[in-house]
């Protein structure tokens, strides 16, 4: 199910943070007590079914209790073509697990991601910018729950 907010989001347990893309999804995951968070390899795939099938056997493996999915909004807030094709990914990951699922504006994440990299060569970017951009997105989560 996806929640219109982290209200009823599980106050334990180990979250997702989840930064789609067409070709390559960035992941991130927290330890059981939500004080860290660590970034997975990014998962390259073959359309939508085959990434839902990934996350999936994730969310299982790693006992995740909660996910998080990047939302990609315009500046002004607007939502883009990018902005469905998320909604769209989030709606039936949502129908595949059991986990609760919470979209949460990524606006700035990957700019973020890119600083808290520091100095890296540009193939490393490219291969590690999505999973850093799902720690970013997975941290704000944590912030905003931690507020509630």
């Amino acid at each position: 199910m996806i929640l219109p907010d982290f209200k009823d989001f599980p106050r334990s347990g180990r979250v997702i943070g989840i930064d789609w893309g067409a070709r390559r999804t960035g992941v991130a995951i927290t330890d059981e007590s939500r004080t860290f968070v660590f970034v997975r390899p990014v998962i390259v795939s073959n359309g939508v079914d085959d990434l839902i099938d990934k996350l999936v056997k994730i969310i299982s493996s790693e006992k995740i209790v909660g996910v998080v999915v990047g939302l990609p909004l315009r500046m002004d807030g607007s939502e883009s073509d990018t902005t469905k094709k998320v909604r769209e990914f989030a709606d039936v990951l949502a129908k595949k697990i059991d986990e609760p699922v919470v979209m949460l504006d990524e606006t700035l994440s990957s700019a973020s991601a890119q600083d808290g990299m520091g100095r890296v060569r540009r193939v490393d970017i490219k291969e590690k910018l999505d999973s850093e951009s799902a720690r970013v997105i997975l941290e704000n989560a944590l912030s905003i729950i931690s507020r509630i």
